[in-house]
């Protein structure tokens, strides 16, 4: 499953974001989304996690939850052209 991460510290690396989902599981792929021109970091990135339970786990676990003293949002990722649920 992939995983949103919204709000993240400027200087949170995709080598935290495995260590922080590491506890839940099997990490496929970090990526943190960054600025073209500058590099920096756009504060989101997507994890993807081998097992779909253990990524329902960690969303539940890490939402709202405070990371390098930030509080970090954290769900299931949605395709780029679908629309939130309301």
């Amino acid at each position: 499953m992939n995983i949103y991460v919204g709000n993240l510290a400027w200087e949170a690396t995709e080598q935290d974001l495995e260590t922080l989902f590491g506890y839940f599981g099997d990490v496929k792929n970090a990526v943190i989304i960054k600025e073209r021109k500058t590099g920096r970091s756009k504060g989101f990135g997507f994890v993807e996690l081998e097992d779909d339970e253990k990524a329902g786990v960690a969303i539940d676990k890490l939402n709202n939850t405070v990371f390098m003293e930030r509080a970090i949002i954290v769900n299931e990722a949605r395709p780029k052209n679908e629309p939130a649920s309301e």
